[in-house]
């Protein structure tokens, strides 16, 4: 199969036969996100994009949450401490790793199992997602189940953050109206 560029997907030939084994899918051709559940196999990896982390990201975190711990937002404090100068707040960096990843058929975040905080994130240092599916799990016939685990890396390939989440993902043949009433509760 190709993509919209002409180039193959990972995994399955210019023929569009597949195989069975995992598929990996690089930056711009992500479109294991608008798969299926039944299309996913146990596997399949993928990496985002880059998103380079700014002082007026940390800001309007620190503004937003009201976070205003000096590690992130005290210059002369930070200098003097463990990482020698101000870092991104750990929440910010699993928001954008969440917000790096496409999600056109996945339908909620049911879960994050884990969260590791492996280094500091440095105002400029810039992040990207690398994910795998581990886990497959049938939740109905609308929706269902992906365990994902997700390495966040900076721009010298050095892990971040690894997280394990959860995510309800729509099912082939799912109605409109149904995932309407999932994503819309009355």
């Amino acid at each position: 199969m190709e993509n919209s560029t002409g180039a193959a997907i990972a995994g399955e030939g210019t023929n569009g036969s597949t195989t069975d084994g995992p598929r990996h899918y690089e930056p711009g051709n992500i479109i294991i996100f608008d798969q299926p559940w039944e299309n996913l196999r146990l596997g399949d990896t993928f990496q985002t994009r880059s998103r380079t982390i700014t002082e007026a990201d940390v800001v309007q975190f620190a503004a937003m949450t009201g976070d205003w711990h000096p590690a992130h937002s005290d210059e002369t404090w930070a200098t003097e401490n463990m990482f020698g100068r101000r870092v991104a707040h750990g929440m910010l960096i699993v928001s954008y790793s969440l917000g790096l990843v496409p999600n056109d058929a996945i339908l909620a975040l049911r879960r994050i199992r884990s969260i590791n905080f492996k280094q500091p994130v440095f105002f400029g240092d810039t992040i990207h997602v690398l994910g795998k599916v581990a886990e497959k799990r049938e939740m109905g016939p609308e929706v269902g189940m992906v365990l994902g685990r997700w390495r966040t890396k900076n721009q010298d390939d050095e892990t971040i953050c690894t997280m394990e989440l959860e995510a309800l993902w729509r099912r082939e043949g799912a109605s409109q109206e149904a995932m309407s009433a999932i994503q819309s509760p009355q």
